[in-house]
């Protein structure tokens, strides 16, 4: 067997079992690289983790990506994001194509979207532990939430998180931790300015494309756009769904709200809710093909990133106003998700005292019995169909 082969066939039974979203996706991976075929130990394992952490994107499949890249190069960071991606991306496309048939005031529908309700609530809880840990960071998250509500239009969101890693930069400055990284991709640091500049022309070349009006082109330019900005993994593509997939109407709230719910019972990343809303996309006018054009461009950010910032991993891990910055913009995306809890979740899913109570149940499963997120969103898809929309 190729290694590339074997690459692709560890990650594709990998992207078939692994549920629970990122944190245990990196589990996973710990456990089949690091324990069993100790193919990394420790330090290296947690310097694809470091490295991640820096970049925008879905961390897990970028750690993958990094895993495959070391094991076989370049292809074999493709392999492994084929293989552990194919999975979900098939079973969201498949959703998507078959929502049109769908009542959609079924009260199953209605199940899926008071579960993405709780979803979300327990990430905020949950991420708020680590990403905003003091005062400094939670002051600089509910700056954000401010902010965010207050101004109600697309290019808010990048424009907070961003105003988040200047203040986290002022604020922050020698009191987080850097790290001396001696992972090496074998990537040069001439080779890694070419590769971002190459990021850059992409990213320019298909708002262009956008603005010619082409709805091809707007959802590629969006959703390259979404995976480029995204910081503080996958919980965190759904207000930036919002307010960029949303408001240009590719989709509605309301089934990219359904989409995200249906995301967690799926193994694999959380980021392949853009098949979902490829082919969902301008009333499923592409189908399939509009979901490969979904997935390509939210990933393909990660690929020119990881290759283009890994030869500068080193110094980037060492600056204290780098690590800084990030602990800022990771604080901002609690605010992030905490309005887009209020708006557009809360106020398009909860409309009764009986809701709310679903909510509050279905976060109770979640966050402290520890039930696995799929398991939540079925039997609240169960529930939903048995007490009606």
């Amino acid at each position: 067997m190729t290694t590339l082969l074997k690459v692709f066939l560890t990650f594709l039974r990998l992207g078939c079992t692994s549920f629970g979203g990122p944190v245990a996706h990196l589990a996973y991976f710990h456990r089949e690289f690091v324990d069993r075929r100790r193919l990394l130990d420790d330090a290296a394992f947690g310097e694809c983790i470091a490295l991640t952490q820096l970049l925008p994107g879905p961390s897990s499949s970028q750690t993958g990506m990094l895993i495959g890249w070391i094991e076989a190069g370049p292809l074999g960071a493709l392999a492994a994001w084929v293989g552990f991606t194919l999975p979900s991306a098939l079973l969201m496309t498949a959703f998507a194509l078959a929502l049109p048939r769908i009542d959609p005031h079924a009260g199953w529908l209605h199940g899926l979207l008071l579960v993405a309700t709780a979803v979300v609530a327990s990430a905020i809880v949950t991420m708020r532990a680590t990403l905003a840990p003091d005062w400094s960071r939670l002051l600089v998250a509910a700056g954000v939430f401010a902010l965010v509500l207050a101004v109600r239009v697309p290019a808010i969101t990048p424009i907070a998180i961003g105003a988040a890693a200047a203040l986290g930069a002022i604020a922050l400055y020698g009191r987080i931790p850097t790290a001396q990284a001696r992972l090496d991709l074998h990537v040069s640091r001439r080779a890694g300015a070419a590769i971002l500049i190459l990021f850059a022309a992409a990213f320019v070349a298909l708002a262009v494309w956008a603005a010619s009006g082409d709805r091809v082109g707007m959802l590629a330019a969006t959703l390259f756009r979404v995976g480029s900005l995204v910081f503080g993994g996958g919980h965190v593509v759904l207000p930036l769904l919002q307010t960029q997939v949303a408001s240009a109407q590719i989709v509605s709230a309301r089934s990219l709200l359904a989409g995200y719910a249906a995301a967690q019972a799926m193994p694999g990343p959380l980021f392949t809710i853009a098949s979902y809303v490829g082919a969902r996309a301008y009333d499923a006018a592409f189908g399939p093909y509009g979901a490969l054009v979904g997935t390509v461009a939210i990933f393909a950010p990660s690929f020119f990133l990881l290759a283009g910032i890994a030869p500068f991993y080193r110094a980037l891990a060492a600056n204290e106003r780098v690590r800084a910055a990030l602990a800022g913009a990771n604080a901002g995306v609690i605010g992030l998700l905490a309005a887009a809890l209020v708006t557009p979740i809360w106020s398009s899913a909860v409309h009764s005292p009986r809701d709310i109570a679903f909510v509050v149940a279905a976060f109770i499963a979640l966050h402290l019995a520890k039930v696995p997120a799929w398991a939540v969103v079925l039997l609240g898809a169960l529930a939903g169909l048995i007490i009606g929309g």
